[in-house]
């Protein structure tokens, strides 16, 4: 069967398999089973006499060629149906609003099926925020870079994820097998495509030796989708059947933690987005104080969203970011970057990890 044949056969199933996604997590019955993202082994000590005035903090933060006004970016989540086009809308707006950064979900949507480009284009409604394209390495190694280029120029990106999926599409099904060439394609789309690259994971967390590698070809940013939160191999369980369902059940917890792999490429000079179970400002705080230079969350901002629409989400992302501020202070710093150099005490399961997976 020709590529072509094979992505007209997928048409109807892409929309389908995006609006499972969207009811699954929203459900909470794809979360890790027995893995956290080690978040919590971060232990920041509290200073009493901060010596700062809380108003007078500076939460603002310079991601990707922009500023955000704090350290957030809503995750990337989904795309390809109508469900998906208010809620990137929505979104998008709430990132506008906030001064956040804002991800697309897989636009391998719009390659196979066109019409559906209209659930991506979310520009209108946040035209100066930080909004980051998203495919995956697979689709992107099998297309020309100024294919890609035209995907980024539609829906007005500032920058593109390339999403490394290996895990889920293992179980997936109709995933992919063939994931030879990964790191050549990145070094062509650094190299050719005119706005920064971001390597992804999802779900499972990047090593220190990836972040090595895409430091060594010249990509500067990373998203590490770290495992402790969604499980994407369990999404794509929910939807296997036969040996892959065995399988996803099998490797349901395999990844990870995203506070471990904050930690392994914290000092590697990276612009790391930590992903993958962040619930609360805390959680971000923490990120931050191992490396990372924003936090980003998906799943809870997609389940205010769901509760309050618009208003939900806005409501739930100024708590996430008044904690952030308010661990600023409380630990004497003065911006949300200071937080990697603030007195902190890590739990044993994750100095484990960063002392064994090096």
């Amino acid at each position: 069967m020709s590529q072509h044949d094979s992505e007209v056969l997928q048409q109807p199933l892409i929309s389908q398999r995006k609006s499972e996604h969207i009811a699954l997590c929203a459900s909470g019955d794809v979360e890790f089973r027995s893995k956290g993202t080690l978040l919590d082994q971060v232990h920041l000590v509290h200073q009493a006499i901060p010596e700062r005035h809380y108003d007078e903090l500076d939460l603002s933060t310079p991601l990707l060629g922009k500023v955000l006004k704090a350290p957030i970016v809503i995750s990337a989540m989904t795309g390809g149906t109508d469900e998906a086009q208010a809620i990137n809308q929505d979104l998008a707006r709430a990132a506008e609003t906030l001064g956040l950064g804002f991800g697309l979900g897989s636009q391998r949507a719009m390659l196979v099926r066109p019409e559906t480009t209209r659930t991506f284009l979310v520009r209108e409604h946040a035209p100066t925020a930080l909004i980051l394209g998203n495919l995956g390495i697979v689709q992107a190694q099998r297309m020309s870079t100024s294919d890609i280029a035209a995907l980024c120029q539609t829906v007005g990106v500032d920058a593109l994820c390339v999403h490394l999926a290996t895990g889920m599409e293992l179980v997936q099904p109709g995933g992919d097998r063939d994931f030879r060439g990964g790191l050549e394609t990145l070094r062509r789309l650094h190299g050719e495509l005119g706005i920064p690259i971001v390597v992804k994971e999802t779900g499972c967390g990047l090593s220190r030796q990836v972040g090595q590698m895409v430091k060594q070809i010249g990509i500067t940013a990373v998203d590490v989708s770290g495992a402790g939160g969604t499980s994407w191999v369990g999404v794509e369980t929910h939807r296997a059947q036969g040996i892959a369902k065995a399988v996803g059940d099998a490797l349901w917890d395999w990844g990870i933690p995203t506070g471990a792999s904050v930690g392994l490429l914290g000092d590697l000079g990276l612009q790391i987005i930590a992903t993958g179970g962040l619930r609360t400002g805390l959680d971000v705080a923490a990120a931050l104080a191992l490396g990372a230079r924003a936090g980003g969350l998906a799943a809870p901002v997609l389940k205010a969203w769901k509760a309050g629409g618009y208003d939900g989400a806005v409501e739930y992302l100024t708590g996430v970011i008044e904690t952030v501020k308010a661990v600023t202070l409380l630990t004497g710093c003065r911006s949300p970057s200071e937080l990697v150099r603030a007195p902190k005490v890590l739990g044993g399961a994750l100095r484990a990890w960063l002392e064994g997976a090096r």
